[in-house]
C-alpha cells in the first residue's frame, strides 16, 4: 500500500525450522499472500535460519538454501518490494546477505559489513565482513541474474521513495553503514536481524532503533528472529521495531511461536521536509562516503491508503504519561514568567479575565509564579473589562476564578469608555463593523497598559498559538502584552492544561469553576452571542492543520486528505476548513510579526524571531 507520500512496512517474523530451506520458505510465502505492506522485510538469514552454526560450511545447505530462493521467486505471490536473509558463496567464500526482491528479479544483493564475535555471538567463524569485496565487486551473477551487490539504494523513479539495508550488527557499530546510507539519500533503513534476547536487552535495542531514526531523519524497520530459532545456547524473542523521525511507531515482542507480521506507515513527507529543516542533517552531507550505487525499482501506487491506527484528532494533547508532560508545560510557562518578572523588576502582574479558556490559564499560571516568588497573591490583579458583546455567564465565571484564587479584582466597565471614543472617531456606535469591534479590544489593552504603569507591573498577555496562527486577535488590542504566556500553547492543549492545573495544583471548588469554564463556547464577545468556532470552524481541526502545517510540513490537498481520514467528514467541508485556515494564516502575519516575546513550550512555535519567519506581504492567490 503506497499512497500520496505514504507507504506501508511489514516487519515479519516467521515460524521456520532450522537449517530446513523449504519449510521456512513454504512459510515465507503463506506469509506474502494477502500482504498488505508495499515492503516487507524477513530476518537475518530467514531461508536458513541464523542458528545453523557449522552446517552454513555444508554444501547441502547452501545448495538447498539456493534451491528454495528460486522456488520462491518462481512463485513470489507479493507484488511489492521483499526483503529476505540468506548465506550468499562468492568464490568459496561464504557472506551473510540480504537479498531485495521485486517479483521474480532480484533488484540487488546486500551483505553484512560488521560481524558480531564477542561473547555469545561467533559469526567470523562461518562469514566474511563485506569491507573488502565491494570495492572490487559491484555487481554478480545469481541464479542467472545479474545483481547490484554492496552497498546500495534502492530508488523509486520518480518519487521521494528510497532505502537501505542493514544487517543486525550493522547497526551497533558506532558509524552505521545505515547512517551514510542516509547521508546518501536513504529515506528508510531496514535492519534484518537474529538480536537475541535476555534481561534489560529489549530496552536498548529499542533506543537504538528510535535513535537511529532520529538521526538519519528518517525511517528505520528492524525484523529480529524469533523462538523457533535454536535455544542451544540463547533464545530470541521476535523483537520488532518500527520507528521514524525519532518516534517509535509500533513494535513486538510476543515470544510467539507462530508467525507474527507488524504494519506500520511510513510518512515519506514527513522525512523529506525534516531533511530540509535540520541543518545538521544537511551540514553532514557529502561529508561522509557511503560510496553507494544507486538500484531504481518502480512501485505500483494503491489507489488510497487504510492507516493501521487511527489519526489523533488532537495531536498537541498528551495521551501518554500525562502528569509528566503537565508537569513540563507548567514548569516551562511559570519559570519563563518568573524571569521576566525579575528582569522586569514587575511588582505586579495585570491579566485581563475574560472567563474563557485563556485568560483562565494566563491567570492560574501568574498565580503560581507569585507564589514561588513570595508575592502576595493581591499583586496579581485580575481585570474584568465587560462591553458591548459580554456575556453575564463569562462575568461571572471571571469573578468567581478571581475570588477563589484570592488575586485582586478590578471591575471595570467599558460600555460608556468605548461610545465615547466611537463617537470621538464619527462612529454611529451602532453599526457591528470591525472598528466596533476592535475598539473594545483596544480599549482594553489600553486600560491594562496603563494599569501596569500604576502598579509598576506588567501585562500578562493571555492568546493562544490557535488564535496567533488564524489571527483571531485585535491587532494593538489583544494581540500586544508585555509579555504574552501563551503563545506556544495551541487552544486543543490549553483546555489540557487548564483543567490539569485545577486538579492537581488548586483546592476541589476551583475544579467545578473550570469546569463552567471548560464547558463554555469560546467567544471573543465584541458583540452579543458571538461563537468563534461558528466563525473558523473547530479548533480540534484548526489545531490538526496546524500540526500538520509546522511538524510535517504538509501541502493544503495532504492535509485536507488527511482530515477526511481523521474526522471522517466529507471532501467539500475538509478543503473548507484548509482554505479557510490558509487563507487566514497568510493573511495575518503582520500580527505575529509583531507578537511580544513569548515561551516556546512545543517543539513548534510561531514566533516570528525564531521558529517560524515569512514576509508579512507574500501573496497566495492564484
Amino acid at each position: 500500500m503506497y499512497h500520496n507520500d505514504f507507504i506501508k512496512v511489514a516487519a515479519i517474523t516467521p515460524k521456520l525450522k532450522v537449517g530446513n530451506p523449504a519449510y521456512n520458505v513454504n512459510e515465507m510465502l503463506a506469509l506474502l499472500k494477502n500482504n498488505r505492506a508495499s515492503i516487507s522485510v524477513f530476518p537475518e538469514l530467514g531461508v536458513t535460519a541464523y542458528t545453523c552454526n557449522d552446517l552454513f560450511f555444508q554444501h547441502s545447505l547452501l545448495k538447498t538454501a539456493k534451491k528454495e530462493i528460486n522456488r520462491l521467486l518462481t512463485n513470489n505471490p507479493y507484488k511489492g518490494i521483499l526483503i529476505f536473509g540468506a548465506p550468499l558463496e562468492i568464490e568459496g567464500i561464504l557472506y551473510n546477505a540480504a537479498f531485495v526482491v521485486k517479483e521474480d528479479k532480484i533488484l540487488g544483493i546486500v551483505p553484512k559489513f560488521y560481524l558480531p564475535n564477542t561473547q555469545e555471538f561467533y559469526e567470523k567463524r562461518w562469514f566474511t565482513s563485506a569491507y573488502d569485496i565491494v570495492k572490487r565487486t559491484k555487481m554478480i551473477r545469481y541464479l542467472n541474474q545479474v545483481v547490484p551487490f554492496g552497498s546500495l539504494i534502492f530508488k523509486e523513479d520518480e518519487t521521494n521513495l528510497s532505502f537501505g539495508i542493514e544487517i543486525c550488527e550493522d547497526m551497533w557499530a558506532p558509524i552505521s553503514p545505515g547512517n551514510l546510507l542516509a547521508l546518501s539519500g536513504a529515506q528508510m533503513i531496514f535492519n534484518l536481524s537474529a538480536s537475541n534476547e535476555y534481561l534489560h536487552k529489549r530496552a536498548i535495542r529499542k533506543r537504538t532503533i528510535v535513535e537511529h531514526s532520529r538521526r538519519n531523519a528518517g525511517a528505520y524497520v528492524y525484523c529480529s528472529a524469533g523462538v523457533n530459532e535454536s535455544t542451544s545456547e540463547t533464545v530470541f524473542s521476535g523483537h520488532n521495531v518500527i520507528a521514524q523521525n525519532g518516534e517509535g511507531l509500533i513494535e513486538t515482542e510476543h515470544f510467539s511461536r507462530e508467525s507474527e507480521i507488524i504494519y506500520g506507515d511510513i510518512d515519506l513527507s514527513k522525512i523529506a521536509y525534516d531533511r530540509k529543516n535540520n541543518s545538521s542533517f544537511r551540514d553532514t552531507l557529502n561529508k561522509f562516503d557511503a560510496e553507494a550505487m544507486d538500484v531504481t525499482f518502480e512501485l505500483e501506487p494503491s489507489a488510497d491508503f487504510t492507516f493501521e491506527r487511527a489519526f489523533d484528532q488532537t495531536p498537541f494533547v498528551p495521551k501518554t504519561d500525562e502528569m509528566k508532560a503537565f508537569d513540563k508545560i507548567a514548569a516551562l510557562q511559570e519559570n519563563a514568567l518568573i524571569k521576566r518578572l525579575n528582569h522586569m523588576k514587575a511588582k505586579s502582574i495585570i491579566v485581563g479575565v475574560s472567563g474563557w479558556l485563556d485568560s483562565t490559564l494566563a491567570l492560574l499560571i501568574a498565580t503560581r509564579a507569585a507564589d514561588q516568588l513570595g508575592m502576595d497573591r493581591a499583586q496579581v490583579i485580575g481585570v474584568t473589562m465587560p462591553a458591548f458583546g459580554t456575556s453575564q455567564t463569562t462575568k461571572d465565571q471571571a469573578m468567581v476564578l478571581m475570588k477563589h484564587l484570592n488575586v485582586t479584582i478590578r471591575d471595570i466597565d467599558m460600555n460608556e469608555h468605548v461610545k465615547h471614543h466611537l463617537a470621538l472617531i464619527g462612529h454611529d456606535g451602532l453599526t457591528q463593523d470591525k472598528a466596533y469591534e476592535n475598539a473594545q479590544a483596544r480599549a482594553r489593552t489600553m486600560v491594562l497598559m496603563n494599569l501596569a504603569n500604576m502598579h509598576n507591573g506588567m501585562v500578562l498577555g493571555t492568546g493562544d498559538m490557535s488564535e496567533i496562527a488564524l489571527g483571531w486577535t485585535t491587532y494593538s488590542g489583544d494581540q500586544m502584552s508585555m509579555y504574552n504566556i501563551n503563545a506556544g500553547v495551541p487552544k486543543t492543549l490549553v483546555r489540557f492544561m487548564v483543567k490539569k492545573y485545577a486538579e492537581v495544583k488548586f483546592n476541589e471548588q476551583l475544579v467545578d469553576v473550570v469546569d463552567d469554564v471548560l464547558k463554555t463556547p469560546i467567544s471573543p464577545e465584541l458583540i452579543l452571542d458571538q461563537i468563534t468556532e461558528d466563525v473558523i470552524g473547530k479548533y480540534e481541526i484548526n489545531d490538526f492543520i496546524l500540526h500538520r502545517f509546522l511538524r510535517y510540513g504538509d501541502d493544503e490537498p495532504r492535509i485536507a486528505w488527511l482530515i477526511v481520514k481523521a474526522f471522517g467528514i466529507d471532501e467539500d467541508e475538509a478543503d473548507h476548513y484548509v482554505t479557510q485556515f490558509f487563507a487566514r494564516f497568510y493573511s495575518q502575519q503582520f500580527k505575529r510579526q509583531a507578537s511580544p516575546d513569548a515561551p516556546k513550550i512545543l517543539d513548534i512555535s510561531l514566533s516570528p524571531r525564531s521558529d517560524f519567519r515569512m514576509p508579512s506581504d507574500i501573496d497566495k492567490s492564484s
